[in-house]
Parts: structure tokens; C-alpha cells; sequence
């Protein structure tokens, strides 16, 4: 699956920037703040802009908005002779390139006024980020609000906790920033056992199934391995570094790369792909079944193999029919396994 949409990972990362911020009262270069956080400075003034220039993030919390951020030149004090620029798009020049924390004691919006679908945006993104710092309280008990928020006060909400299968989010994190090789014990998701081996994180990935982990080395055809988080258990970052493999945008893009599958099913089945299938395209539909393309990761077969498993005999696979010998033994494999 490709990463999350860059909505999504702007809204996850705005945070931590804004703690940063918070600790220079008089504000920081877009480099030096990049540098901190670890995004190139016109991302930064990209990601920053949007947050000043979209109405819904005016939160009253501050783990999510400040009252303001603001953009001065270098030399520029409060009250200086340019004054500050809230919103650099008339900075043709780039001259402002100093942001700072605004704490002018105004009132932001409130989420009481924001849109439902934003606030699930943004506890999608707060429970993302819980994995990756899971001491982080404050966002916990922002998080708590912005969901009684979405079932309009509702009571007995309890405090987000991070996902036990996702507790080496953390530490791949920042393997993947350090490029450490990590020795990791691994139940395997296509084969029998468990296995222990060193590898390569290149790339942390949020999919429907969770976080995963793009590594390496790659193998004898240069491909790169991916690891569910959830079947890893144990981690260790080791003190060892790699480089990068070359190629690398290629080879993680190749990775992801889907094959399209045309399967009819049966619509009392119809949620089966939304489990193996990265998209779903609904072709054609009637009462009793559904057409559909699912754009499916490596190994094809397999998936195919396991969806019309679980959806029952009526389900078809139409196109491509090459397939079907390779979920036929995957039927074979199955029955062996379990002795039948």
C-alpha cells in the first residue's frame, strides 16, 4: 500500500513541530526547526503555511495549535520594522525565514466546530503518533477530547492507548533515521515458523493491517522484504550501521507495486477484500454478488488464494484465469497443513 496521503503525515508530524517551536520563545530558522525534526525547510514552510491557511485547525488545545505561528526576517523582533507575516505567500523574496510560537492569549475555534470527518482525520493521525511516543499524556488526553467530540460528548470514553502489536514503532523509527540494523524474531505470514534475522529498516509504513517495515538486504533479485509489525516478537536496534542500496526510491516504489485482480464475489463477502487488497473498485453489482478490482501486493496468488478461501465456494476469479493453479495449491498446502 502506498504511504498515508501527505494530509495525513502533515497532520501527524504538526505536533512535535510545534513543541520544538515552543521551546524558542524567539522563534527558529526553517532550517535549523528541519534539522530538529527532520524535514527538508520548504516542506517545512509548506506544512506551516497550509496550517495557517486551513480555518479547521484553529484548535483551543495545544497539543494540536497554538494560538498562532508566525513567520519574521531573521533580524525582525516582534515590533520590528517588517513585522511579522503570518502567512509567508507574500514573501516572494524568502526573506522570512524565522518562525516562532504566537502566544497572544486568543481563542482558537474550539473542535466543537470542526467537521466530523476532520476530527477522524486527526484522531487517526493522534493514534498513529501514540505508537510512535507512547509516554506522550497530553496527547492521550487530547485525543479523548477530540473523540467525545465525534460521538457529541458521549460519556465513558477512556484514554487511547498505543496498540500492543505496534510497541517496536518507536525504535524501528529510529533505526530507519540512524540506518542500525535490527535483529528482530519474526512468525512469518506467508510460511510456517518462526525465524530470527538482521535486517535493514528502510521504510515504516501505515496500512489497513498495521505498521510495516520496508528492509533489506535486498535479496538475489534485489528485492526488498516486508515485515508486519504485529508478527514481530522481539526487536533489537544494534549498534551497527548500513548504508542505503542503491536505487533506493526504486526499489521501496517496486516494492508496493500492486497487480490488478478481477474477482466476483458474493456480497455477504464483499469485506474480504478490503482485507488483502490494498484498493477495491467496485465493476458491477447485483443482489446476490459483486465484480470487483483489487489491487493486491506480492504474493498475488496467495492473497487471491486466501480471499476466495474465506468468501466460500461461489466466489470466481475472472481475470487474469493464470492464477488459478497457484490457489489450487495453495488449497492443497492448506489441507496437508491441517492434516485432512
Amino acid at each position: 500500500m502506498a504511504p498515508p496521503p501527505k494530509y495525513i503525515q502533515r497532520v501527524a508530524r504538526l505536533p512535535e513541530v510545534l513543541r520544538v517551536l515552543a521551546g524558542y520563545p524567539d522563534g527558529l530558522t526553517l532550517a535549523a526547526l528541519g534539522a530538529e525534526v527532520g524535514v527538508p525547510a520548504a516542506t517545512l514552510r509548506e506544512d506551516l503555511t497550509a496550517y495557517l491557511d486551513t480555518e479547521a485547525w484553529g484548535w483551543s488545545l495545544d497539543v494540536f495549535r497554538p494560538p498562532t505561528v508566525e513567520f519574521v526576517a531573521p533580524d525582525d523582533g516582534p515590533d520590528g520594522p517588517d513585522g511579522p507575516d503570518e502567512v509567508p505567500a507574500d514573501d516572494p523574496d524568502g526573506t522570512r525565514t524565522v518562525v516562532r510560537v504566537v502566544n497572544d492569549g486568543a481563542a482558537g475555534l474550539g473542535v466543537e466546530h470542526v467537521d466530523s470527518g476532520d476530527l477522524a482525520v486527526v484522531y487517526t493521525a493522534g493514534l498513529a503518533l501514540l505508537d510512535v511516543d507512547s509516554d506522550d499524556t497530553d496527547l492521550a488526553d487530547a485525543l479523548v477530547v477530540v473523540a467525545e467530540t465525534m460521538l457529541g460528548g458521549a460519556g465513558g470514553t477512556t484514554t487511547p492507548t498505543p496498540d500492543p502489536r505496534h510497541r517496536y514503532v518507536g525504535p524501528l523509527q529510529r533505526a530507519v533515521a540512524e540506518r542500525r540494523r535490527v535483529r528482530i524474531v519474526y512468525s512469518r505470514t506467508w510460511h510456517e515458523g518462526v525465524t530470527e534475522r538482521v535486517v535493514e529498516p528502510l521504510r515504516l509504513v501505515q496500512t489497513q493491517r498495521g505498521w510495516e517495515v520496508d528492509a533489506g538486504p535486498p535479496d538475489a533479485d534485489g528485492r526488498l522484504r516486508t515485515y508486519l509489525l504485529s508478527h514481530v516478537r522481539s526487536a533489537e536496534v544494534l549498534e551497527d550501521t548500513f548504508e542505503a542500496p542503491d536505487r533506493l526510491a526504486d526499489r521501496l516504489e517496486r516494492q508496493r507495486a500492486t497487480t490488478r485482480v478481477r474477482l466476483q464475489l458474493p456480497q455477504g463477502a464483499r469485506w474480504v477484500a478490503d482485507v488483502y487488497a490494498e484498493r477495491v473498485a467496485v465493476v458491477e453489482e447485483d443482489e446476490a454478488a459483486v465484480v470487483l478490482d483489487l489491487d493486491l501486493l506480492e504474493p498475488v496468488e496467495r492473497r487471491v488464494g486466501l480471499v476466495l478461501l474465506v468468501a466460500g465456494s461461489s466466489s470466481r476469479v475472472l481475470a487474469p484465469t493464470t492464477l488459478l493453479p497457484a490457489t489450487a495449491e495453495l488449497f492443497e498446502e492448506l489441507i496437508e497443513h491441517h492434516g485432512g
